[in-house]
């Protein structure tokens, strides 16, 4: 098997295996991830599959549920060079669930990633990081369904804006 394949299956491996502080880590060190001490990594974490070894985790890191990090970047077939990458995560950051990490992202020490988070570019350390908090946009006088039936003309036209 080669070091490609390989890598892959236990990156696939350590997306279901049990122990967030024992064997995912212990998987995705031996893939490549330069991994630090009392690292979580939940269930269903993608991390890269192609250059792992472009992803850096510090010390006291918790990678939550459903989290993927992109550390590389190819431009396609047309211009197959690659675009430099890797992504650094700093000591003591927390990374909520189903966040996205690009290639070419530092996430500062003692930074907080918001849960479904996009990142694409650096989080300074010692930060709260994501998107505005939901907030209410409209009061419904028409529910969208009725009696099993979408309604969805009617929904729109009983959308009051608040």
């Amino acid at each position: 098997m080669s070091g490609g394949i390989l890598q892959r299956v236990l990156g696939k491996l350590a997306m279901l295996a049990p122990g967030g502080y024992s064997l995912r880590p212990w998987l995705h060190k031996i893939r490549g991830v330069h991994m630090g001490k009392n690292v979580w990594i939940s269930q269903l974490v993608y991390l890269d599959d192609q250059h792992p070894e472009k992803i850096a985790i510090g010390d006291n890191v918790t990678i939550g549920l459903r989290c993927t990090v992109f550390a590389h970047f190819y431009l396609g077939d047309r211009c197959p060079e690659e675009v430099k990458g890797g992504v650094v995560i700093g000591n003591d950051v927390f990374i909520g669930p189903n966040c996205t990490i690009l290639h070419g992202v530092t996430i500062g020490a003692g930074a907080v990633v918001v849960a479904g988070s996009v990142v694409t570019r650096n989080v300074p350390a010692g930060v709260l990081y994501g998107p505005p908090a939901a907030e209410p946009l409209a009061r419904i006088t028409h529910p969208l369904t009725e009696n099993g039936q979408v309604q969805y003309q009617k929904f729109l036209f009983g959308l009051k804006k608040l």
